[in-house]
Protein backbone atom coordinates (compact mmCIF):
# COMPACT_ATOMS: atom_id res chain seq x y z
CA UNK A 1 0.00 0.00 0.00
CA UNK A 2 1.60 3.12 -1.33
CA UNK A 3 0.69 6.49 0.36
CA UNK A 4 3.21 8.44 -2.46
CA UNK A 5 1.92 8.94 -5.57
CA UNK A 6 5.08 8.13 -8.17
CA UNK A 7 3.07 9.94 -10.75
CA UNK A 8 3.29 13.07 -8.67
CA UNK A 9 7.11 12.05 -7.26
CA UNK A 10 8.16 11.10 -10.57
CA UNK A 11 11.90 9.00 -10.23
CA UNK A 12 14.38 8.32 -12.77
CA UNK A 13 16.11 5.32 -13.26
CA UNK A 14 19.45 5.88 -10.86
CA UNK A 15 18.49 8.25 -8.89
CA UNK A 16 19.65 8.22 -5.24
CA UNK A 17 16.09 8.25 -2.67
CA UNK A 18 16.24 8.33 0.97
CA UNK A 19 13.36 7.09 2.75
CA UNK A 20 13.05 8.23 6.29
CA UNK A 21 11.64 6.66 8.94
CA UNK A 22 10.92 3.87 6.42
CA UNK A 23 9.42 1.25 9.05
CA UNK A 24 8.36 -1.94 7.11
CA UNK A 25 9.86 -0.17 3.80
CA UNK A 26 6.78 0.07 1.63
CA UNK A 27 8.22 2.45 -0.43
CA UNK A 28 11.62 1.77 -0.45
CA UNK A 29 10.57 -1.51 -2.11
CA UNK A 30 8.61 0.66 -4.94
CA UNK A 31 11.64 2.20 -5.51
CA UNK A 32 14.03 -0.63 -5.87
CA UNK A 33 11.79 -1.85 -8.63
CA UNK A 34 11.66 1.13 -10.37
CA UNK A 35 15.03 1.14 -10.33
CA UNK A 36 16.27 3.96 -8.35
CA UNK A 37 19.50 3.66 -5.21
CA UNK A 38 17.13 3.36 -2.19
CA UNK A 39 18.43 3.99 1.52
CA UNK A 40 15.85 3.13 3.68
CA UNK A 41 16.83 4.56 7.50
CA UNK A 42 15.13 3.68 10.12
CA UNK A 43 15.95 3.78 13.96
CA UNK A 44 13.43 0.50 14.72
CA UNK A 45 16.78 -2.26 14.07
CA UNK A 46 14.23 -5.03 13.71
CA UNK A 47 12.77 -3.24 11.19
CA UNK A 48 15.97 -2.38 9.17
CA UNK A 49 16.83 -5.88 9.63
CA UNK A 50 13.80 -7.57 7.75
CA UNK A 51 13.77 -4.43 4.94
CA UNK A 52 17.65 -5.60 4.13
CA UNK A 53 16.46 -9.51 4.27
CA UNK A 54 13.35 -8.08 1.73
CA UNK A 55 15.72 -6.45 -0.32
CA UNK A 56 18.00 -9.51 -0.90
CA UNK A 57 14.97 -11.51 -1.63
CA UNK A 58 13.77 -9.06 -3.85
CA UNK A 59 16.89 -8.99 -6.26
CA UNK A 60 17.17 -13.16 -5.78
CA UNK A 61 13.80 -12.94 -7.34
CA UNK A 62 15.12 -9.90 -10.07
CA UNK A 63 12.22 -7.92 -8.88
CA UNK A 64 15.30 -4.96 -9.07
CA UNK A 65 16.44 -3.76 -12.23
CA UNK A 66 19.85 -4.47 -13.00
CA UNK A 67 22.01 -1.25 -11.70
CA UNK A 68 19.51 -0.34 -9.15
CA UNK A 69 20.86 -0.48 -5.31
CA UNK A 70 19.09 -0.77 -2.22
CA UNK A 71 20.35 -0.70 1.43
CA UNK A 72 18.66 -0.43 5.15
CA UNK A 73 20.36 1.47 8.00
CA UNK A 74 19.74 2.74 11.52
CA UNK A 75 19.92 6.13 11.89
CA UNK A 76 18.61 9.44 13.73
CA UNK A 77 15.96 11.79 11.77
CA UNK A 78 17.22 14.81 13.36
CA UNK A 79 20.74 13.50 12.64
CA UNK A 80 20.85 12.31 9.67
CA UNK A 81 24.18 10.49 8.58
CA UNK A 82 24.44 11.75 5.00
CA UNK A 83 26.21 14.97 3.69
CA UNK A 84 24.52 18.24 2.22
CA UNK A 85 22.68 17.59 -1.01
CA UNK A 86 23.15 13.52 -0.94
CA UNK A 87 19.85 12.49 -2.53
CA UNK A 88 17.54 13.38 -5.47
CA UNK A 89 14.23 12.43 -3.46
CA UNK A 90 13.52 12.02 -0.59
CA UNK A 91 10.42 10.70 1.05
CA UNK A 92 8.87 10.73 4.89
CA UNK A 93 6.01 8.61 5.35
CA UNK A 94 3.63 8.64 8.22
CA UNK A 95 6.24 9.65 10.60
CA UNK A 96 6.14 13.31 11.27
CA UNK A 97 3.43 13.20 13.27
CA UNK A 98 5.72 11.02 15.79
CA UNK A 99 8.64 13.78 16.21
CA UNK A 100 8.32 16.24 18.46
CA UNK A 101 11.04 18.50 16.73
CA UNK A 102 9.22 18.16 13.02
CA UNK A 103 11.26 21.25 12.10
CA UNK A 104 14.66 19.99 12.61
CA UNK A 105 13.57 16.81 10.98
CA UNK A 106 12.19 18.76 7.56
CA UNK A 107 15.74 20.67 8.32
CA UNK A 108 17.87 17.57 7.98
CA UNK A 109 15.69 16.80 4.85
CA UNK A 110 16.33 20.02 3.29
CA UNK A 111 20.37 19.93 4.05
CA UNK A 112 20.36 16.03 2.48
CA UNK A 113 18.62 16.45 -0.71
CA UNK A 114 20.25 18.18 -4.01
CA UNK A 115 19.17 21.57 -5.30
CA UNK A 116 16.28 20.53 -7.57
CA UNK A 117 15.20 17.66 -6.07
CA UNK A 118 12.12 16.40 -4.67
CA UNK A 119 10.30 15.46 -1.51
CA UNK A 120 7.11 13.70 -0.59
CA UNK A 121 5.74 14.29 3.10
CA UNK A 122 2.93 12.31 4.38
CA UNK A 123 1.38 12.40 7.67
CA UNK A 124 -2.54 11.38 9.33
CA UNK A 125 -5.20 14.15 8.27
CA UNK A 126 -7.01 16.22 10.04
CA UNK A 127 -10.73 14.95 10.36
CA UNK A 128 -10.36 11.62 10.15
CA UNK A 129 -7.44 11.48 12.81
CA UNK A 130 -9.81 13.90 14.85
CA UNK A 131 -11.92 10.78 15.18
CA UNK A 132 -9.62 8.06 16.57
CA UNK A 133 -7.85 10.42 19.15
CA UNK A 134 -11.63 11.19 20.55
CA UNK A 135 -12.49 7.67 20.25
CA UNK A 136 -9.15 5.91 21.94
CA UNK A 137 -6.94 7.49 24.32
CA UNK A 138 -4.68 4.13 23.48
CA UNK A 139 -4.65 4.94 19.56
CA UNK A 140 -2.53 7.36 20.44
CA UNK A 141 -1.16 7.91 24.24
CA UNK A 142 1.49 4.91 23.28
CA UNK A 143 5.29 5.23 23.71
CA UNK A 144 6.45 6.54 20.48
CA UNK A 145 3.25 7.53 18.84
CA UNK A 146 1.12 10.50 17.59
CA UNK A 147 1.99 13.60 19.21
CA UNK A 148 0.25 15.98 17.07
CA UNK A 149 -2.29 16.38 14.43
CA UNK A 150 -1.34 18.56 11.52
CA UNK A 151 -4.10 20.76 9.84
CA UNK A 152 -3.39 20.88 6.43
CA UNK A 153 -2.22 24.28 5.92
CA UNK A 154 0.57 23.77 9.23
CA UNK A 155 2.29 21.14 7.60
CA UNK A 156 2.52 23.03 4.24
CA UNK A 157 4.18 26.17 6.02
CA UNK A 158 5.94 24.08 7.93
CA UNK A 159 7.23 22.86 4.67
CA UNK A 160 7.61 26.09 3.25
CA UNK A 161 9.34 27.60 6.37
CA UNK A 162 12.09 24.65 6.09
CA UNK A 163 12.69 25.73 2.69
CA UNK A 164 10.90 23.48 0.23
CA UNK A 165 8.37 25.44 -2.73
CA UNK A 166 5.49 22.78 -2.14
CA UNK A 167 4.54 21.80 -5.51
CA UNK A 168 1.31 19.45 -4.85
CA UNK A 169 -0.63 18.00 -2.43
CA UNK A 170 -3.87 14.98 -2.55
CA UNK A 171 -5.40 13.04 0.35
CA UNK A 172 -5.41 9.47 -0.02
CA UNK A 173 -6.92 5.99 1.67
CA UNK A 174 -10.05 6.77 2.51
CA UNK A 175 -11.19 3.08 2.97
CA UNK A 176 -8.61 2.94 5.65
CA UNK A 177 -9.94 5.54 7.85
CA UNK A 178 -13.36 3.68 9.17
CA UNK A 179 -10.98 0.54 9.33
CA UNK A 180 -9.69 2.93 11.88
CA UNK A 181 -12.60 4.11 13.50
CA UNK A 182 -13.78 0.36 14.27
CA UNK A 183 -10.07 -0.56 15.74
CA UNK A 184 -10.83 2.60 17.95
CA UNK A 185 -14.29 1.82 19.13
CA UNK A 186 -13.83 -1.61 20.05
CA UNK A 187 -10.13 -1.45 21.20
CA UNK A 188 -6.97 -0.55 18.79
CA UNK A 189 -5.37 -4.07 20.30
CA UNK A 190 -8.85 -5.92 19.69
CA UNK A 191 -8.01 -7.37 15.95
CA UNK A 192 -10.38 -10.39 16.97
CA UNK A 193 -13.17 -8.29 16.83
CA UNK A 194 -15.90 -9.73 14.23
CA UNK A 195 -16.11 -6.08 12.22
CA UNK A 196 -12.59 -5.57 13.01
CA UNK A 197 -11.94 -8.77 11.35
CA UNK A 198 -14.08 -8.07 7.97
CA UNK A 199 -12.90 -4.93 7.41
CA UNK A 200 -9.99 -6.25 7.35
CA UNK A 201 -10.46 -8.59 4.78
CA UNK A 202 -11.99 -6.40 2.58
CA UNK A 203 -8.98 -4.02 2.39
CA UNK A 204 -6.46 -7.23 2.00
CA UNK A 205 -9.03 -8.01 -0.82
CA UNK A 206 -8.74 -4.24 -1.99
CA UNK A 207 -4.89 -4.56 -1.82
CA UNK A 208 -4.29 -7.86 -3.75
CA UNK A 209 -6.95 -7.41 -6.68
CA UNK A 210 -7.77 -3.13 -7.13
CA UNK A 211 -11.44 -3.57 -8.56
CA UNK A 212 -12.63 -0.97 -10.16
CA UNK A 213 -15.84 -0.42 -7.32
CA UNK A 214 -13.19 -0.26 -4.34
CA UNK A 215 -11.20 2.25 -6.56
CA UNK A 216 -14.06 4.18 -8.13
CA UNK A 217 -15.07 4.63 -4.42
CA UNK A 218 -12.38 5.67 -2.79
CA UNK A 219 -11.12 8.30 -4.92
CA UNK A 220 -14.41 9.91 -4.97
CA UNK A 221 -14.35 9.52 -0.72
CA UNK A 222 -10.41 11.04 -0.32
CA UNK A 223 -11.44 14.63 -0.32
CA UNK A 224 -13.79 13.54 2.24
CA UNK A 225 -12.23 11.30 4.50
CA UNK A 226 -8.96 10.33 3.24
CA UNK A 227 -6.58 8.89 5.95
CA UNK A 228 -3.30 10.91 4.19
CA UNK A 229 -2.28 14.04 3.89
CA UNK A 230 0.80 14.57 1.56
CA UNK A 231 2.87 16.62 0.35
CA UNK A 232 5.26 17.38 -2.66
CA UNK A 233 7.86 19.91 -2.93
CA UNK A 234 11.04 21.10 -4.65
CA UNK A 235 14.26 22.03 -3.12
CA UNK A 236 15.35 25.80 -5.48
CA UNK A 237 17.96 25.84 -6.93
CA UNK A 238 20.35 28.74 -6.52
CA UNK A 239 20.38 30.97 -8.15
CA UNK A 240 23.69 31.62 -10.65
CA UNK A 241 25.71 35.12 -10.52
CA UNK A 242 23.49 35.62 -13.94
CA UNK A 243 20.25 35.85 -12.75
CA UNK A 244 21.36 37.52 -9.56
CA UNK A 245 22.62 39.99 -11.88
Amino acid sequence: MLTVDFSRFPLAPGDRVLDLGAGGGRHSFEVLRRGAHVVALDRNEKDVREVNTMFEAMSEAGEAPEGATAVAVTGDALDLPFPDDSFDRVIISEVLEHIPDDEGVLAEMFRVLKPGGLAAMTVPRYGPEKVCWALSDAYHEVEGGHIRIYRGHELVERVEAAGFEPYGDHFTHALHSPYWWIKCAVGVDNDKALPVRMYHKLLVWDIMKAPRATRWAEKALNPLIGKSFVVYAVKPRAASTEDAA
